[in-house]
């Protein structure tokens, strides 16, 4: 058992934020002594490191407490997003600095591209991250789809989803705002309205940025479909969504 003081030199976290993350119930001490001192254990730690990372993600600590405090939370699955989106932060500052590199070396006007500070990616990767774990209304849908469903239930519907991205593959050589593939995407979009949430054009649109913003999403797909389906899938998605 760590005290407060014992984590917060551990982790930089003060003991004031520790105190407040111990009263708005985002982080419970593993126990308290006689004298009302908060301790912590192994798993509180690991708890800290989940919202730590969170927080670097710039996640409000609200939704944060909603998405450690839900039943269904998984937390390999969060780390995959998680180190997505940290892969997603990673890129954009590296196109920052290599701008800022160019900036110093020709100057201003021989560099007057804003692509680098487009965080769109991150932006939509990280609302469709936050619609999976439980800070949206677009997962307590979900959550009420899949109240009582069966493993063998959640494995067909996981055929299903995959099914479709082998189509997808099949396509992929194909121009993506061809009849085919458009006709795909608004299949896929139905499907997750069925079986899962109303899947909106934005959903959808975020949708496609996890599909290709790389990680176990983006792997998975491709294995299904060969290789540049997630890509090829996301650009069919883009052009269905642009033509809304």
């Amino acid at each position: 058992m760590r005290t407060v003081h014992e984590v917060s030199e551990l982790t930089g976290v003060s003991v004031r934020a520790l105190q407040y993350y111990d009263r708005i119930g985002l982080l419970k001490p593993a126990e308290y002594t006689a004298a009302g001192y908060r301790l912590y254990d192994e798993a509180a730690l690991e708890r800290l490191q989940q919202i730590l990372l969170f927080r670097e993600l710039e996640f409000p600590l609200k939704d944060i407490r909603q998405i450690v405090n839900s039943p269904d939370f998984d937390r390999g699955r969060a780390l995959d997003e998680q180190i997505a989106l940290l892969a997603l932060k990673k890129e954009h500052i590296e196109n920052l600095i290599a701008l800022a590199r160019e900036i110093r070396q020709t100057g201003v006007k021989h560099s007057m591209s804003f692509d680098a500070f487009d965080t769109s990616r991150i932006d939509e990767y990280a609302a469709q991250a936050k619609a999976q774990w439980g800070a949206t209304a677009a997962y307590g849908e979900y959550e009420k789809k899949s109240r009582g469903r069966t493993a063998k239930d959640n494995e067909a519907l996981q055929r299903g989803m995959m099914a479709l991205f082998a189509r997808f593959g099949a396509l992929r050589q194909q121009d993506p705002a061809g009849e085919a593939p458009q006709c795909l995407v608004r299949e896929l979009q139905d499907f997750i309205t069925e079986h899962f949430y109303t899947c909106t054009d934005d959903i959808l649109r975020s949708l496609g940025a996890m599909y290709s913003g790389g990680g176990e999403f983006t792997e998975t797909i491709d294995r299904e479909g060969g290789e540049g389906t997630a890509a090829f899938a996301a650009r069919a998605i883009e052009v269905y969504c642009a033509k809304a």
